[in-house]
C-alpha cells in the first residue's frame, strides 16, 4: 500500500489527504503547529472547488457551514453605481456545483472531521519538517517534535506548507527567489450582522472598485458579515512572513476610502478592529514535481486574492492528485502526471488573478473605460467570461 507524507494541514493538505485516502493510499499529515488556529476570515468556494469536494463526499459537511450567495455584484466605489452582476442562482446547473461562502476556520474544521473518519489518515501536530532525502524506494523526512528529532518514511512527499514552503525551497524547482510583495495589503474584519444595515446582509458577494483599492463584503453563517478591504501600500513590505498576526494600519485604511460612497465608509467604520495581511506571490513554476516530491496549494502557486481562488486551486490540486494515482501507483509517474495536469491551469489562474488586481484598482480614464465595458457586457456575456474558471 503506498504511503504519502503531506507537509501542512491547511485546506490543500487536508483535501489532498482525503482524496488520496479515498483511493486506498495511507496518509500521514505533518503539521508544524500544535493547534490549528481559527483565522478570522471568510473564504469563497467556487464551483470548480465544490465539485471536487462533492466527489470526495465532503461537500455536505462543508455546505452545512456555508451560505450560497445568489449573485456577485460589482459597484463603483465612489458612488455605488452598479457596474455588473454575476448571477449565481443557477451555478449548479451551469457549472455542475454550488458557489459557497463560509468562514475559513469552519471549512478547515469540516475537513478535519472528515479526515478523522479515515483509518488510513494520521494527523500529527507539532511535527516540523527539518529536511528530507529521496532514494530509489521512497522519501525520508526529518522532523522536529519539540526537543526530539524523529524520522518519517513514505513513498512520496507532498509540500502543502504554504507560501514560504520548506519543501519548495529544498526541492530545487524553479528559481530560488523569495516571495514577492505585491504592494497591496488586505485588511479583514468580521462584523456582528445585527449591527449592519439589512441590505448589507443580503446573500450576495458585493465588490466595490476604486482607484488603488477595492472593498468586498458578504454574510457568513452565524450572523456575521465578512469584510475585506485591499489597498495599495508599502506597509510591511519587508515583513518576514505573511503577517497573519500583523496589526492593521487603520489610518492608511481610512485614507484609502476617504472619498468613497457613504455606504462604503459606513461599512469600514462598522468593523470593531482590523487584521492585516500583506499580499505576496512567487514566480510561476514549470513543474510542481521532482521525482517523489511534489508541491500543492500556495507552496506551488500562491494566488493573489483577486479571483478568490486560493482555496479553490488548492482543492483542484487535491483532485488532480487523486486522478493521477488512480491511473498509476508508481509515485514518480503519478506525480509527473499531476504536475502536467495542473501547471498550465494553476499558472493561468495565478496570472489572471494578478491581471484582475490591475483591473480592480484602475484610476482616471482607464477606470471609466473599465466601468463602461463592464456595463456593456451584460449578464450572459459576463457569465461566459467565468466559464473557463468555474467550469474547468
Amino acid at each position: 500500500m503506498p504511503r504519502a507524507l503531506i507537509a501542512g494541514a491547511g485546506i490543500g493538505g487536508l483535501t489532498a489527504a482525503l482524496a488520496l485516502a479515498r483511493i486506498g493510499i495511507d496518509v500521514v499529515i505533518l503539521e508544524r503547529t500544535r493547534v490549528l488556529e481559527e483565522f478570522g476570515a471568510g473564504v469563497q468556494l467556487s464551483p470548480n472547488a465544490t465539485r471536487i469536494l462533492r466527489r470526495l463526499d465532503a461537500l455536505g459537511s462543508v455546505a452545512n457551514q456555508a451560505i450560497a450567495p445568489r449573485a456577485i455584484r460589482l459597484m463603483r466605489g465612489r458612488d455605488d453605481r452598479a457596474l455588473a452582476e454575476l448571477a449565481l442562482r443557477d451555478a449548479e446547473t451551469r457549472w455542475g456545483a454550488p458557489f459557497l461562502v463560509l468562514h475559513r476556520a469552519r471549512l478547515q474544521r469540516a475537513l478535519i472531521e472528515r479526515v478523522a473518519r479515515h483509518s488510513n489518515i494520521s494527523l500529527r501536530m507539532g511535527a516540523e519538517i527539518a529536511g528530507f532525502a529521496v532514494d530509489d524506494d521512497g522519501v525520508s523526512v526529518g522532523l522536529r517534535v519539540g526537543a526530539i528529532n524523529l524520522r518519517e518514511r513514505g513513498d512520496f512527499l507532498l509540500g502543502a506548507d504554504g507560501l514560504r514552503s520548506i519543501v519548495r525551497d529544498r526541492l530545487g524547482v524553479g528559481e530560488a527567489t523569495p516571495p514577492r510583495f505585491l504592494r497591496r495589503v488586505a485588511f479583514r474584519a468580521l462584523v456582528d450582522a445585527e449591527r449592519a444595515d439589512a441590505h448589507w446582509r443580503e446573500p450576495e458577494v458585493t465588490l466595490r472598485l476604486g482607484g488603488g483599492a477595492h472593498l468586498v463584503h458578504y454574510p457568513l453563517p452565524g450572523a456575521a458579515l465578512n469584510l475585506v478591504a485591499v489597498i495599495e501600500s508599502d506597509w510591511r513590505a519587508d515583513a518576514g512572513d505573511e503577517a497573519w498576526d500583523g496589526e492593521a494600519d487603520a489610518a492608511s485604511l481610512q485614507r484609502a476610502f476617504a472619498r468613497w460612497s457613504r455606504d462604503a465608509r459606513a461599512l469600514i467604520a462598522l468593523a470593531p478592529g482590523w487584521r492585516a495581511w500583506p499580499l505576496y506571490d512567487r514566480a510561476p513554476l514549470a513543474s510542481f514535481a521532482a521525482g517523489r516530491v511534489a508541491l500543492l496549494g500556495d507552496a506551488a502557486h500562491p494566488m493573489a486574492p483577486f479571483l478568490a481562488q486560493g482555496a479553490a486551486q488548492a482543492i483542484e490540486d487535491a483532485g488532480a492528485l487523486a486522478e493521477a494515482f488512480a491511473q498509476t501507483r508508481d509515485a514518480v509517474e503519478a506525480l509527473s502526471l499531476y504536475s502536467a495536469a495542473r501547471v498550465p491551469r494553476a499558472n493561468r489562474v495565478q496570472a489572471e488573478a494578478n491581471a484582475q488586481s490591475r483591473l480592480y484598482h484602475m484610476r482616471g480614464p482607464l477606470s471609466l473605460a473599465r466601468d463602461w465595458t463592464m456595463r456593456a457586457l451584460g449578464p450572459e456575456r459576463l457569465l461566459r467570461r467565468y466559464d473557463w474558471l468555474y467550469g474547468g
